[in-house]
């Protein structure tokens, strides 16, 4: 008699009979002939085939469930052998999943992924990155349709943010000036209203950390600057009250313009000490039970209030001095409003913050810059446009209110562009007919993706909707769905590889060839058409995004390799161009990929980014600063951004270009090197490999085609 039988995963467990017999009789149960006295007799005959055919050898499981199966057919019970065949493939598509699920842990295990270069490499960031792996896992093969799961696996499309598929949101504009207002609550007691500027700061970098504990994406204010204002004028009055109650205190007494002086110096120190801790906060404290800081982002520049201005001010001063040694912050992402009779000329009211940003630019990288005046942006009558993260921008709304605040992003999905160039192989009646399909098959996950997000309840998030942040969530109960609140979001295709796919279809991209760029210019415009049919057929706010493509840059080019092989200028790089750009090693001048690119930020409504990229930091030549800058509005930009390396000593606070592994200054080699990795800041040591290899490759852009003017 058998003793033993070997494991699928190779160890030795006891032979037990009664297994076969229970297997059998399951089957039999399924097709409702349960018979306990056939499937005893059907064991035995497979214990007869086991002596026959492993008499004195050791055999498997799989082996036994072979000849349970072969046993079955022979018998004549069809049935139940069909039964017993889909609960083994049953059985093993969970054990796949489990075995694969392992995989992941172990490798993260090893060492945290580099997916995201702002999560870190702590106990609990791997806790973190191995829940959203089971839950990745999850959705792909319990949840999201098969074709839709099997384009996503097979790299046709991207699912972004898999692992908070059914479980949250993506980002919001959060409407500060409301919490302030009334004040809020976030799990642990009411917070009352701020009656100053350093407690409404404090209380700011709370709510953005709150509110990413219940969402995955980014978290931003529209305008910072007028929503702190007002307390920067409750500042003023706390100050003057202070320093008169002193001055009487003392029996002296000053004339109005120099308690005015000195309430005012007062103040901005006190605003100063508030936007310094804001930013010290916003790189520090962290959420999501400790993985990484808030995905922050702040916008102001055009509140020409005393208030706001000094928000501004002290901001972008504290933003340029640092941190602690003098180390770039990495959060919050800035972007300063550019908006015409308010700061952008000479006379302007807010110019000299204009001015002041470009300094603070020169040296950190941020802020980046956004123009309230672009053929897309101005429309919005007594809306300013404010932008999220990398890129994200919301205001068209098909459902209610054409606004920012209480907005955002629910979910995207990214087509591959290079792979349908390469489908099509040169066929654009093929490439058009692939293109459409994939819009198509986009904005059926999103709806998809929709149907399980406007289920959830409010309870389910206790911040974001319990404390009725979200447009329209007024009214909402504890136990009600949010589909009131998020039909006001956007749901969004995104796009990667506009030149690689013109090098599949034409042989050259659009930086290098006009043809190239009619006919990018007419996919990305297919693509917005695409959304916005979407948006009129099923009443939701479908719209394009010029896709950050981190970690899927190279996911796409490693499976177009094995599926086409290396092709030049399509799949010999590690990394597919992120969405519209002129890729990163074609050399031009820095005008000329401003005016290729700019005219794709008009198609994409859900958010985009332009990029310049010098060899150093123009410190001293900010007017070849502001000449770009005037040439991205001019382009018809709508948000930009302007590169250069920044290499920071952690010792003794040295900020510049270090060219070796050792500071220039003290010799130490403890050294943070700051990149703009998609939108936003991170040092090269969290880059994954694609990105890495992406950024070794970036050619230099230059104000002429004179390489010469390096200086500048």
């Amino acid at each position: 008699m058998f003793t033993s039988i070997i494991k699928r995963d190779l160890r030795v467990a006891p032979f037990d009979e009664s297994k076969i017999t229970d297997a059998i009789f399951k089957s039999f149960s399924a097709v409702g002939e349960a018979d306990l006295q056939i499937a005893m007799e059907l064991t035995l005959a497979v214990i007869r085939k086991l002596k026959q055919d492993y008499a004195g050898q050791d055999f498997s499981v799989e082996e036994i469930q072979d000849l349970v199966e072969a046993t079955l057919m022979e018998a004549g019970h069809t049935k139940a052998a069909k039964a017993y065949i889909l609960y083994r493939e049953k059985r093993s598509h969970v054990r796949e999943a489990r075995s694969e699920l392992m995989d992941a842990v172990a490798e993260i295990l090893n060492e945290t992924n580099r997916d995201n270069a702002n999560v870190g490499n702590s106990p609990s960031a791997k806790v973190l990155q191995i829940s959203e792996a089971a839950s990745r896992s999850y959705y792909l093969k319990r949840v999201i349709p098969e074709k839709q799961s099997k384009a996503h696996l097979e790299g046709d499309i991207y699912i972004h943010d898999l692992s908070w598929y059914g479980k949250t949101l993506t980002c919001l504009q959060i409407p500060l000036e409301q919490l302030l207002r009334d004040g809020f609550s976030n799990g642990h007691g009411y917070i009352r209203p701020p009656k100053g500027i350093k407690t409404a700061s404090a209380l700011a970098a709370i709510i953005l950390q709150s509110n990413q504990n219940d969402m995955h994406g980014g978290q931003s204010f529209a305008s910072f600057d007028r929503d702190l204002g007002a307390y920067v004028e409750l500042e003023f009055k706390r100050q003057h009250e202070i320093l008169r109650k002193n001055l009487d205190s003392l029996g002296l007494d000053a004339d109005g313009e120099n308690l005015a002086a000195l309430v005012h110096e007062r103040v901005k120190e006190e605003t100063y000490q508030a936007m310094e801790g804001f930013i010290y906060n916003l790189n520090t404290m962290h959420s999501r039970a400790g993985a990484q800081v808030p995905f922050s982002s702040v916008n102001f520049g055009t509140d020409v209030s005393r208030g706001g201005r000094l928000v501004t001010e002290c901001f972008l001063r504290a933003y340029e001095r640092g941190l602690g040694k003098g180390e770039a912050p990495l959060f919050p992402n800035v972007c300063f409003k550019i908006k015409e009779d308010v700061n952008f000329e000479p006379g302007d009211p807010n110019y000299d913050l204009f001015q002041l940003s470009m300094k603070v630019a020169c040296k950190r990288l941020f802020p980046n810059f956004s123009f309230q005046d672009s053929s897309f942006n101005a429309p919005y009558e007594g809306e300013e446009v404010a932008y999220m993260g990398c890129r994200t921008r919301v205001i068209a709304n098909v459902n209610g209110a054409e606004q920012t605040d209480g907005r955002g992003n629910l979910s995207f999905t990214t087509v591959n562009l290079p792979r349908l160039g390469l489908r099509a192989a040169k066929d654009l009646s093929l490439f058009w007919k692939y293109l459409d399909e994939a819009l198509e098959l986009c904005v059926e996950q999103l709806l998809t993706r929709y149907d399980t997000q406007k289920a959830l309840k409010v309870r389910d998030f206790p911040f974001l909707m319990g404390q009725k942040l979200y447009l329209d969530s007024e009214g909402l109960a504890n136990g009600d769905p949010i589909e009131k609140a998020i039909q006001h979001g956007t749901l969004s295709v995104g796009f990667i590889g506009l030149a690689e796919c013109l090098v599949a279809l034409t042989g050259k991209h659009h930086g290098e060839s006009d043809e190239s760029q009619a006919l990018g210019i007419a996919i990305v415009a297919h693509m917005r058409r695409g959304c916005d049919n979407a948006t009129q057929k099923y009443g939701l706010n479908f719209s394009l995004l010029a896709t950050p493509a981190e970690q899927l840059s190279g996911k796409f080019t490693k499976l177009d390799v094995a599926r086409f092989g290396v092709l030049t200028g399509v799949t010999d790089k590690e990394w597919y161009t992120n969405s519209f750009h002129v890729p990163v090693e074609y050399a031009t001048t820095a005008l000329n990929k401003i005016a290729k690119e700019g005219v794709y930020h008009k198609y994409c409504n859900a958010g985009h980014i332009s990029y310049v990229e010098l060899p150093a930091a123009p410190n001293h030549n900010i007017e070849a600063f502001e000449t770009l800058l005037r040439a991205m509005a001019e382009a018809d930009m709508g948000y930009a951004a302007i590169n250069f390396p920044v290499d920071i000593c952690r010792d003794c606070g040295f900020n510049g270009i270090i060219e070796t592994d050792y500071c220039d200054v003290c010799g130490s080699g403890n050294i943070s090197r700051v990149r703009r990795i998609t939108g936003y800041l991170s040092t090269l040591d969290k880059f994954n490999d694609s990105k890495l290899a992406e950024v070794n490759h970036r050619q230099f852009h230059y104000l002429s085609g004179d390489a010469a003017q390096g200086d500048q």
